[in-house]
C-alpha cells in the first residue's frame, strides 16, 4: 500500500514525534511504499528505498482557501491508500482515508494570541476549533499520545471513543557529549526548565515559586531554556521586576551538548505546565539523571508515574514546597533519579512505530 505522512512540522519543537515515527518506520517496514511530505527547504533524505521525500510548500497552519485547495490537489495526485496527519491541521477538501494524531487539547483551553490582534486571533481560533473537530470526525482512526488525551477527546467528542489508540512517545537517549554554557549562563546551583513560554506552560507561577524558594536558598538560580519569542519576551519583563532577577537566567535556544550540561548539572528539573499531551522534557531530564519536580496536571502523572515529585500547578506555595523538598532531601533526590531511569526505559520509539503501523493496517480495513 502507499502511505503518505505529512512531516512538514518535522523541524519544529513539536515535530520530534513525526520525525521519530518516520525514522523507525524505515527500520521496520520494507513492504509498503511511503511518501514523506516536507516543508519548503527541508533537505531530509530517506534511508530506505521504499521511502520517498516530497516538498509540500504550504503553510502548516493556513486557512487560506487557495492553499487548502492546492494541498488537497497534491494529495489526490499522489493516489495514496492512506494519509497520516500527525497534527490536526490538514486540508478540508481532502476526502480520502486519513489517520490523524491528536496530540493534546491545549489550544482549545488556553489562548496564546501573541502579537496577533485579539479579534483576528479569535477568528483564527474559530477556524482551528472547526478543523480540530472535522479532522477527528473524518479520520478512519485517531492516534493519541497518552490515555489522558484519549479520554479527554472522547469526553468532548463521543464519536472518537471506538476509533482511538494511544501510542506513547519516548525520550531520547542521554546525550553523550556535554558542553558548558557561556560563563554568564553557568550558575553553580540551579533548578531548570526547558521548553516554550506559552501561557499554559505556567512560567509566571514558576518564577513566583522560585522567589519563595530563593529566600532560603542563597546562591540558587533558576535557568529557563527555550527559543526566545514573544512569550519569553513578555516573561522577561516580569523577571526584570523581580528582586531575584539577577538569579533568573533566560538562555534562549541552546544546542544539544549545552542542553545536556544543564540537565546533568541541575539540582532539579521543574515542569509547571497546566496542560500537556505527553511531557517529553521531564523524561529527557530523567534520562540524564536529573530529579523531576512536576505539575500533577493532565497526563503528567500517567507518563512520569512514581518518578516525579508532584505539586498543584495553581498553588505557588505548594510548588515552592515541593521544589524545596527535592533540594533539601538527598534520599528523595536519589530515589527520583533511580525511578527516573526505570521510567524512561518503559517507553520506546520503535514500539510506537510498530503500533502506528498496526493502526495503518486497521484503518485500511475499515469502512470509514
Amino acid at each position: 500500500m502507499h502511505i503518505v505522512i505529512d512531516n512538514r512540522i518535522r523541524r519544529s519543537s513539536t515535530g520530534r514525534y513525526s520525525d521519530r515515527l518516520v525514522e523507525h518506520l524505515q527500520k521496520i517496514d520494507s513492504g509498503n511504499h511511503y511518501t514523506i511530505l516536507l516543508s519548503e527547504g527541508d533537505k531530509w533524505k530517506p534511508s530506505s528505498k521504499n521511502f520517498t521525500a516530497l516538498e509540500a510548500p504550504f503553510a502548516q497552519f493556513s486557512f487560506n482557501p487557495l492553499q487548502q485547495i492546492r494541498f488537497a490537489r497534491l494529495l489526490y495526485g499522489l493516489k495514496a491508500d492512506l494519509v497520516h496527519f500527525p497534527m490536526n491541521q490538514q486540508p478540508v477538501f481532502y476526502f480520502k482515508k486519513v489517520v490523524t494524531s491528536t496530540l493534546d487539547l491545549t489550544m482549545l483551553q488556553f489562548t496564546r494570541a501573541g502579537k496577533t490582534p485579539l479579534p483576528i486571533h479569535w477568528i483564527k481560533m474559530l477556524g482551528y476549533k472547526f478543523l480540530f473537530w472535522y479532522s477527528n470526525k473524518k479520520s478512519a482512526h485517531i492516534i493519541t499520545i497518552s490515555n489522558y488525551v484519549k479520554l479527554a477527546l472522547a469526553n468532548r467528542y463521543a464519536f472518537t471513543k471506538d476509533k482511538t489508540t494511544t501510542t506513547y512517545l519516548a525520550s531520547e537517549l542521554a546525550f553523550k557529549n556535554t558542553s558548558p554554557p557561556k560563563k554568564s549562563h553557568k550558575p553553580d546551583k540551579f533548578v531548570l526548565y526547558v521548553g516554550t513560554a506559552f501561557p499554559h506552560k505556567n512560567l509566571i507561577n514558576l518564577v513566583k515559586s522560585f522567589e519563595l524558594v530563593a529566600e532560603y536558598n542563597e546562591g540558587l538560580n533558576l535557568v529557563l531554556v527555550g527559543k526566545k519569542e514573544y512569550h519569553y519576551e513578555q516573561l522577561e519583563k516580569l523577571v526584570n521586576k523581580s528582586k531575584f532577577s539577577s538569579r533568573i537566567i533566560i538562555t534562549g535556544f541552546v544546542d544539544d551538548p549545552v542542553l545536556a550540561w544543564y540537565y546533568k548539572n541541575a539540582a532539579a528539573y521543574v515542569f509547571p505546565s497546566l496542560s500537556e499531551g505527553f511531557g517529553l522534557p521531564g523524561l529527557e531530564a530523567m534520562a540524564h539523571g536529573c530529579p523531576v519536580v512536576s505539575s500533577n496536571a493532565t497526563c503528567l502523572p500517567e507518563v512520569y508515574g512514581e518518578a516525579a515529585h508532584y505539586f498543584d500547578p495553581g498553588d505557588v506555595a505548594d510548588m515552592a514546597q515541593k521544589i524545596s523538598e527535592v533540594l533539601d532531601d538527598k534520599k528523595l533526590r536519589q530515589k527520583l533519579v533511580e525511578k527516573g531511569h526505570k521510567q524512561v526505559n518503559k517507553y520506546s520509539w520503535e514500539n510506537m512505530a510498530k503500533q502506528t503501523l498496526e493502526i495503518y493496517e486497521k484503518a485500511l480495513k475499515s469502512n470509514t
